[in-house]
């Protein structure tokens, strides 16, 4: 398996790359949507994303067990390419019953850890064909305020740097520019 995991901000153009990436391949493309619209802002912007995808693509949707997909559809002669990662974290992490705190400790559910881990298990044992992750960079601002939002910010680094471990590539967006942190230039 050759894994990419590509980084940037919001509207970076990470996604743009990644799709980019996928056509050119000459692979197979299958896309593995994470996101979920849960306001109509969040359905635009899945929209956008959609409809800039070749039709001939197949689509999967999954927030939650994306372990368990990738397992499944990645194969000789296929690309798998996710968007993204942190909406997937997003999803893990409020997929529970209990509150989420102001401020204070936050209690993740039992099932982040699970994904988390099977996520990374399976990146390290390889999967067949190609696989394209792509991930928000969320770290280069301002300490966010909350328990929830510094507590993502965290999780999604640590996240990014265990994948980027375990990725032959690793590209950051800025701009629509792309910068190879690792591996082949794109």
């Amino acid at each position: 398996m050759s894994a990419t995991l590509i980084l940037g901000g919001a509207r970076s153009g990470k996604s743009a790359l990644a799709e980019r990436l996928a056509r050119e391949s000459g692979r197979d493309v299958v896309y593995l949507a994470t996101a979920h619209a849960g306001d109509g802002e969040m359905g635009a912007r899945i929209a956008h994303h959609r409809a800039r995808r070749p039709a001939h693509w197949a689509t999967l949707e999954e927030p939650l067990a994306l372990a368990a997909l990738l397992r499944r559809e990645c194969t000789a002669g296929r690309l798998v390419l996710v968007d993204c990662l942190t909406l997937w974290l997003t999803n893990l992490m409020l997929c529970g019953d209990d509150p989420l705190p102001e401020a204070g400790d936050l209690l993740l559910p039992a099932r982040f850890d699970d994904e988390r881990a099977a996520l990374l298990e399976l990146l390290d044992a390889g999967l067949p064909g190609e696989l394209i992750l792509v991930s928000n960079e969320v770290g280069m601002g301002i300490v966010p305020l909350g328990a929830l939002s510094r507590r993502f910010a965290d999780e999604a680094g640590r996240l990014n740097q265990d994948v980027a471990a375990r990725a032959g590539r690793v590209i950051l967006v800025a701009a629509g520019l792309p910068l190879v942190l690792k591996g082949a230039p794109c």
